[in-house]
């Protein structure tokens, strides 16, 4: 992409991104417009089961963290059989003042718990498995409560979660961006026509238009399983 980048601007040839100071600022570049793109869009290759990070903490029995690359859960389960046959059961999110209107604060059956980063009392029930969870600080998980019975805290290796991931991006010469083919060209359109503007100062009509196209084209085509049209439901189930 840089070698390609930079043929297109008429500069020095490269065989190395680290061989010049503007075969770096290309890549730079690249990397800027990776980021804008995976930022702003839900794609498919960064779909992935993953799996939450429990406190493994006595005093936090129900609390977990998102993975590092984690940028948005779309369904959580947990497993909640007492047995060795496992039972995914969905945990629903609810919204934070929800999660803390549902709370029995004090009754029997509950245990005292102090939040991750505001050390405010949260009272979780140890009677049932979770059933629901929110996040205050959208950087912890904290499910309504957990079976005594069955163990002493949640564990990581019992969550089920599928959401997207932001993948990383390196700037060496072997390194691929995580996009599907289809949208490599975009990333590449992308970027040139930044690259035009921020060191040829002006912007190539004939770049801008195939960037144009393609980011209509993948609107429709990014997942190689064709998806069903999504409607809005209007609250109807």
């Amino acid at each position: 992409m840089t070698q390609s980048i930079l043929s297109d601007m008429d500069s020095e040839g490269v065989n190395s991104i680290s061989d010049t100071v503007e075969a770096m600022q290309v890549a730079s570049v690249i990397e800027d417009t990776y980021y804008n793109i995976i930022s702003a869009r839900d794609i498919p290759e960064h779909r992935q089961l993953v799996k939450l990070v429990s406190l493994s903490d006595n005093t936090k029995p129900t609390h977990f963290t998102y993975p590092s690359n984690t940028r948005k859960l779309v369904e959580l389960r947990y497993n909640v059989s007492a047995t060795s046959v496992a039972d995914y059961s969905i945990i629903e999110y609810v919204e934070p003042m929800v999660f803390l209107n549902r709370m029995q604060d004090g009754s029997t059956g509950t245990l005292m718990v102090p939040d991750a980063s505001a050390n405010t009392n949260l009272y979780i029930r140890t009677d049932v498995s979770p059933t629901y969870y929110t996040s205050f600080d959208d950087d912890h998980i904290v499910m309504n409560s957990y079976d005594a019975s069955i163990e002493t805290t949640l564990k990581n290796d019992k969550t089920r979660a599928f959401g997207y991931i932001l993948p990383s991006f390196s700037q060496t010469d072997s390194f691929k961006p995580d996009l599907d083919d289809v949208m490599l060209p975009y990333l590449l359109a992308e970027a040139k026509s930044a690259c035009f503007s921020l060191f040829k100062s002006g912007s190539d009509p004939k770049v801008e238009q195939s960037a144009r196209r393609l980011k209509s084209y993948l609107q429709n085509d990014m997942f190689k399983t064709k998806k069903e049209n999504e409607r809005p439901n209007y609250g109807r189930r």
